[in-house]
């Protein structure tokens, strides 16, 4: 996947200034603006081969709301723990500490194309939550942005058949069926639908 430029010195602008307008509660998302690069590809690498933990790489197509239209231009964020359950910070980190330093942004490609490669998260210590990753979508051209459901792992021991049943399927089902690949990483695929489940949501 090659790597896009942001349309514009005025687009970065209005996006990293805070402009977007957030659809409804959501948690930390101003921090999604704080360190965003000035260039983002549709693939981004966000743990090195010097990270602990078993790597995994999600691939994905983000669609328009209709769920057969590609999306290009839009942008995702993604942070997550590492291996330890824990959001630790790079040592160089300066911005969005809470977030740990396992965090990136991909712009969807002509063909709504997004990868990142990272490791697999642990739970959150001494707790039953999950494994999983949180996404925050960006639409730039509509001035908007919304988190959508967590990327959810189903071998998970620790996602019971209930958590499954009541997730909201905001932007389309979170739960992925990871397959090993030869080289032992581990890989998933979710297709992303622009609105889908997300109160206050209108199509422009």
């Amino acid at each position: 996947m090659k790597t896009l430029c942001l349309a514009s010195a005025f687009l970065l602008l209005s996006i990293t200034s805070g402009a977007q307008k957030s659809l409804g509660p959501c948690e930390d998302c101003d921090l999604l603006f704080q360190g965003m690069p000035a260039t983002i590809g549709s693939s981004v690498r966000m743990a090195g081969p010097e990270e602990s933990g078993e790597p995994l790489r999600i691939q994905g197509i983000i669609y328009q709301p209709d769920g057969k239209t590609p999306a290009p231009g839009i942008i995702l964020y993604v942070y997550q723990t590492d291996h330890t359950g824990r959001y630790t910070p790079g040592p160089s980190q300066v911005h969005a500490r809470r977030h740990g330093h396992l965090r990136g942004w991909m712009r969807s490609d002509e063909r709504g194309r997004y990868e990142f490669l990272t490791i697999r998260p642990a739970s959150y210590p001494n707790t039953r939550n999950p494994q999983h990753i949180h996404p925050i979508i960006v639409e730039p051209s509509a001035g908007r942005h919304y988190w959508i459901d967590d990327f959810l792992f189903d071998d998970d021991p620790l996602l019971s058949p209930e958590e499954k049943r009541r997730q909201p399927k905001r932007g389309g089902s979170g739960i992925l069926t990871l397959t090993k690949g030869p080289g032992g990483e581990w890989i998933g695929k979710r297709d992303i639908v622009l609105g889908l489940n997300v109160p206050n949501y209108s199509i422009r």
